[in-house]
């Protein structure tokens, strides 16, 4: 799996110009299913999005997890994450997991972190999709394994 998690102070996804997932303070999870991906994997994952401390406390320092603030999360299915674009111009998604399985794990991997305890947002698997947010730093990190 490969995660883009960006910390925010807002973000939404709408499909076909409805809101279907919207939080405020928290963090924005794009996760991307590549072939051979595991739900053991999903499980490591949403306990490392789960516990990274990239809040900052008072004095500053990111400290604090998304727990600890009791923020929110929007994750959004993007099979592009999974994109080879080592060769040509044209990117190849030979990696990317099937879109049923895909979508199983990453309903999974949601389970998980709501197991967590966190309010968990979505948007909508396989649909074209218009993803707002307002990032918070901007504080990014790439995720996988």
């Amino acid at each position: 799996m490969r995660i883009v998690l960006q910390r925010v102070k807002k973000a939404s996804v709408k499909v076909n110009n409805i809101v279907v997932g919207e939080i405020d303070k928290g963090i924005l999870l794009l996760v991307g299913a590549q072939k051979g991906d595991t739900v053991k994997q999903a499980e490591y994952l949403a306990d490392r999005c789960a516990g990274l401390r990239i809040f900052e406390d008072n004095q500053g320092k990111m400290n604090l997890s998304i727990l600890d603030v009791g923020g929110k999360v929007l994750v959004v299915s993007q099979f592009t994450l999974c994109g080879d674009i080592s060769r040509g111009r044209r990117p190849s998604f030979d990696n990317a997991m099937p879109p049923a399985e895909a979508e199983a794990l990453v309903t999974k991997f949601c389970e998980f972190l709501k197991g967590k305890g966190l309010e968990v947002q979505t948007g909508r698997f396989g649909a074209k999709m218009m993803v707002e947010l307002l990032n918070d730093g901007p504080v990014t990190f790439v995720l996988e394994n």
